[in-house]
């Protein structure tokens, strides 16, 4: 077997694993990593050279979390991952994601890497000169429940807008269904949240949903842009992570892009599995676009600690070259009398999500955005 490649630079980047275990199960488990998630060939029938020597998988350091865990630091040669998303994902937890108990804490790339991704386009402050606050926390919220009709949706669009909320956006459950269909529905929601704007003097912008069929995204989401969309949801776990990357890259789109966390709950769940929701909410939606990450809040819905979203909001905004910060947006069971709480945990630079919520505050939706709107304007 003869090795023909161009020569290595001899660069890495770093994956931090959370191995369960103890120290000989967790080391065991990080020499497979090196191994499965490279070259997945037999250590002993490798040609010698540049593959055992830099293309496999490098056990920098191991650490101790607790009795039953440790922390390895392996480094992979920047070549391996391609420089693109699809396989940068790939090797930092593709075979190895089918294993038991291991999980991707976060990662750690050199300027070579990030300089092959733009990441988000607009971040917090371009979302912010869009929606012309440069301060406080914005507002988003959902057109639900499914099965109204497009007609109902859009006053809803409207009453929303009208109130102040920043963005209005699709629930996610909206596709194109024959009780709201797509194109129908970017029309009047996006002409309604305008129609409020003219009268109000905000700034507001519908989001639609694309959820939708991988040779649909693209055409739909012009569609959307061509008809005054000012924004795209979008739900990587269903269409694909490299798709949102598209679709935020698309300079005739040009537009900010909102990552919903449906289909990756699973991702982050287990103490013992999948990704940290530093990693997923945080890294991987910024080097995927998203300029901000939609996920739930702790004491709703949902099962997310209080100190699990501290470390998403970590994760949008802690040092990425020139990776822009992004929006933390939790959402999930969001109240009115939970926003003093809320506000002294996450500041000003959070997007509040609120859904269902926001139907519960005053007799009419108009008066209920107008009362949160209030609400962050002073703080």
């Amino acid at each position: 077997m003869q090795r023909v490649t161009p020569p290595l630079s001899g660069e890495r980047f770093t994956v931090v694993y959370r191995f369960s275990g103890n120290r000989e199960d967790a080391q065991a488990k990080a020499w497979e990593a090196c191994i499965e998630q490279t070259v997945e060939f037999p250590y002993e029938l490798l040609p010698a050279g540049d593959i055992p020597e830099q293309i496999i998988g490098r056990i920098e350091s191991m650490d101790a979390v607790d009795e039953n865990s440790y922390e390895a630091h392996i480094s992979y040669a920047v070549e391996a991952a391609g420089y693109d998303l699809v396989q940068l994902l790939n090797i930092i937890f593709g075979n190895t994601s089918i294993k038991p108990g291991v999980r991707v804490e976060k990662f750690e790339l050199p300027e070579s890497m990030l300089s092959r991704f733009r990441g988000p386009r607009f971040g917090r402050e371009g979302l912010r000169t869009l929606l012309n606050a440069p301060e406080r926390p914005l507002l988003c919220t959902a057109l639900k429940p499914m099965g109204l009709s497009v007609q109902d949706l859009a006053q809803q669009a409207y009453q929303f807008a009208l109130g102040g909320i920043d963005i209005i956006k699709d629930d996610h459950g909206l596709a194109d269904q024959v009780f709201s269909p797509f194109e129908e529905r970017v029309k009047r929601c996006a002409e309604a949240v305008e129609r409020a704007n003219q009268q109000s003097g905000y700034h507001s912008f519908y989001m639609p949903s694309l959820g939708l069929r991988a040779d649909q995204l693209l055409e739909k989401a012009l569609f959307a842009k061509r008809h005054g969309a000012g924004g795209l949801l979008v739900p990587p776990g269903l269409v694909g992570f490299d798709s949102m990357r598209m679709l935020a890259d698309n300079d005739e789109l040009n537009l900010p892009v909102t990552m919903h966390p449906a289909f990756v709950g699973s991702y982050v769940t287990s103490a013992t599995n999948g990704f940290s929701h530093y990693a997923l909410f945080g890294q991987v939606a910024r080097l995927a676009g998203a300029d901000a990450s939609i996920y739930p809040n702790w004491g709703g819905r949902f099962s997310f600690s209080k100190q699990e979203c501290i470390s998403i909001v970590a994760g949008s905004q802690d040092p990425m070259g020139h990776i822009k910060a992004i929006f933390p947006t939790p959402g999930g069971g969001m109240t009115f009398e939970r926003m003093p709480e809320l506000l002294e945990v996450y500041g000003k630079d959070v997007i509040f999500l609120m859904g269902g919520g926001l139907h519960r505050i005053k007799p009419t939706l108009v008066e209920s955005s107008r009362t949160i709107r209030e609400m962050v304007e002073n703080i």
